[in-house]
């Protein structure tokens, strides 16, 4: 068990349908390729798409899955938990079971209203990603335009960022503007993450960080879990290859150093897995890794960066 993933749309795909065995069910990741490939804890994000919300609240979006997630828990009880915090998940390795982190993507359900933030820390959601694609009232998200690209923050971001530090909840920035990110990085007292993001000197999308944002993450303590979707990886591409994961992975350890990288798959948000098919994937790009990089480095990437910083931020 030495697989940390920090973000994957699975419990999307399982709320959506409520048919789908999360088992051994058709999808990139279930229970049983977790178990079969060396999964220690599985990042699930609620993700707050906006086909629902056409429809739906946001935050009416995030209860309705959120019962789902209970749902699938209370149905594969003796496999895997949920877990709050480091030693949850070192009782779950002991006794053989997969560990589950719950997140949400998008910060869109706060609405201004900070006492969500608890509400949610309740239900025992332990990140939060501030953005995705579109304003919201925590900031800004990525864009190509420069000077959108630079606005920072909101007020009330600020607050967030604040709050999540003293509640001990991980603060994500894949999605976020450059500016956002910087202000993260100027306000959280806590390291934090990007966990679905690659390198812009390797491929050119916007949602990719710079060398200077890798450095200031690595400075901070923080992590950015490589994305394994194609568009991240190489330009104009869609289907995605190991080698260029490890390509990313190599240019990352140079720029934020050994201890800022992890695993950020994004697998079921992504339209084709190319090389990787699946979550079983991870056996080929760990094989991958070997020839790159050492076993101590392996194993910091794989799990010890991740455990490091939920200690640091979510507690022991």
């Amino acid at each position: 068990m030495r697989i940390i993933d920090m973000h994957c749309d699975t419990l999307l795909e399982a709320w959506r349908k409520p048919e789908l065995n999360f088992f051994d069910g058709d999808l990139s990741v279930n229970l049983k390729l977790l178990k079969e490939n060396d999964c220690l804890v599985q990042f699930f994000a609620m993700y707050i798409s906006r086909n629902e919300m056409e429809t739906m609240d946001a935050y009416d979006i995030i209860k309705g899955m959120y019962a789902r997630y209970r749902e699938v828990m209370d149905e594969n009880k003796t496999r895997i938990s949920t877990v709050y915090s480091v030693d949850d998940i070192l009782k779950n390795k002991e006794a053989g079971i997969l560990s589950s982190l719950l997140t949400i993507e998008d910060g869109v359900f706060l609405d201004g209203k900070i006492e969500r933030l608890h509400e949610v820390y309740d239900m025992g959601v332990r990140l939060v990603t501030l953005l995705w694609n579109f304003e919201n009232s925590v900031g800004f998200p990525s864009s190509d335009n420069q000077e959108e690209h630079l606005r920072g923050l909101k007020p009330f971001g600020i607050e967030v960022v604040e709050e999540m530090n003293r509640l001990g909840m991980v603060i994500d920035t894949s999605h976020l503007s450059e500016g956002g990110f910087y202000d993260v990085a100027k306000y959280s007292r806590k390291p934090f993450v990007a966990s679905h993001s690659c390198a812009r000197a390797l491929c050119g999308h916007r949602r990719n960080l710079t060398d200077g944002q890798l450095k200031t993450l690595g400075n901070a303590g923080g992590i950015v879990g490589v994305n394994f979707n194609g568009p991240f990886l190489k330009d104009d591409e869609e289907a995605p290859k190991i080698d260029w994961i490890v390509e990313h992975l190599l240019y990352m350890r140079d720029k934020a150093g050994i201890e800022a990288i992890g695993f950020g798959s994004d697998f079921d948000g992504i339209d084709d897995n190319g090389e990787l098919v699946n979550y079983a994937g991870f056996g080929k790009l760990i094989g991958a890794m070997e020839k790159h990089f050492t076993d101590d480095e392996i194993d910091l990437i794989s799990y010890g960066n991740a455990l490091r910083l939920l200690k640091d931020v979510i507690g022991r």
